[in-house]
């Protein structure tokens, strides 16, 4: 176990490439020069929430629908957020930069790339007609909602799921990607299911969704929080926790990257990522949402789905689109 640690900090090590066009995120993944941090438990009472509002409030998948044909890129609409976003001259996205195949930093070049980062230069070329005209800034898990009310990005692609509780404080686009919470461990691992987590650290980021599964799903684990997902795997290489939880394609992209891990074969929640934008800016949830349209009919989905996320298996269809108004 000590050997496969020190072989995957290695390749921390290697991706961990300073700089990159466009983005001011810190480097990738921890230091793994840094001396294991110690672990506390958490205690779910304090956990933050992700389920305030009440089951069944609203569709969480439903968003608001696209308004006639889409503006012509370079000419958006007089006083709309997106012609806010063009005389700003950049579209400011909030990404994960440790979440392999989905965003993170290609070790050759340092920039960041993958899924959500090809989702966003699609909506940069939609508002200036160049999938250049973005900024990327790396945050957290727990910053995500922070960032967009703050006015610190304009909207986040970050594998960030859309429930009720959720919906409250921010507006989601249609559903471009559907995950399920799943859990890891090493591979020589007594821990063949949920109900093996009994008296055992599973890890979760902070402010995820995944955290509250676990305190709800399996009430006698233990449950530990990390800033990010990524903290979580380097937990389980120092042997801190006994298994890590979230969902199953950022836990795909952990086991491509440490072949002394796996996945259990259970996914017991349903995760359907949306991108997320202010509570005042309907209109760039309904013109990001035409622009969705517009990925999913021209293959455009199908075709960085194939790029990306191949690993996971066969191509699906995307997502299909809900609305409420």
């Amino acid at each position: 176990m000590r050997a496969r640690a020190a072989a995957v900090a290695a390749l921390l090590s290697v991706l961990a490439l300073a700089g990159c066009g466009g983005s001011d995120a810190p480097p990738f993944g921890p230091d793994p020069a840094e001396p294991a941090r110690p672990v506390g438990v958490q205690d779910p009472a304090v956990l933050p929430t992700t389920s305030a509002a009440p089951a069944g409030s609203c569709d969480p998948r439903a968003s608001y629908r696209p308004t006639g044909a889409l503006p012509a890129p370079g000419r958006m609409p007089s006083g709309s957020t997106m012609a806010r976003i063009q005389r700003a001259g950049r579209l400011v996205v909030g990404v994960d930069q440790n979440n392999y195949r989905f965003g993170y930093r290609d070790p050759k070049t340092g920039n960041l790339v993958g899924f959500e980062i090809d989702l966003a230069r699609e909506l940069a070329a939609a508002i200036f007609g160049s999938p250049d005209k973005v900024l990327f800034r790396a945050i957290t898990t727990a910053d995500r909602e922070k960032a967009i009310q703050e006015g610190r990005v304009d909207i986040v692609i970050r594998s960030m799921t859309m429930n009720c509780d959720r919906w409250e404080r921010v507006n989601f686009s249609t559903e471009y990607f559907s995950a399920g919470q799943a859990i890891m461990v090493a591979r020589d691992s007594p821990i063949k299911g949920i109900g093996d987590l009994a008296d055992k650290k599973v890890c979760a980021a902070t402010g995820s969704t995944s955290i509250r599964n676990i305190a709800a799903k399996a009430p006698d684990a233990l449950p530990v929080s990390a800033d990010d997902a990524l903290d979580c795997l380097v937990l389980l290489q120092q042997l801190q926790v006994d298994a890590v939880s979230t969902d199953d394609a950022i836990l795909a992209g952990f086991a491509e990257q440490d072949k002394g891990t796996k996945i259990l074969p259970d996914r017991f929640t349903e995760e359907p990522y949306g991108m997320a934008m202010k509570k005042e800016s309907v209109d760039l949830v309904r013109f990001v949402n035409g622009v969705l349209e517009q990925l999913r009919a021209d293959g455009t989905w199908t075709s960085l789905y194939r790029t990306w996320l191949s690993s996971l298996g066969p191509t699906p269809q995307p997502p299909t689109p809900r609305y409420r108004g």
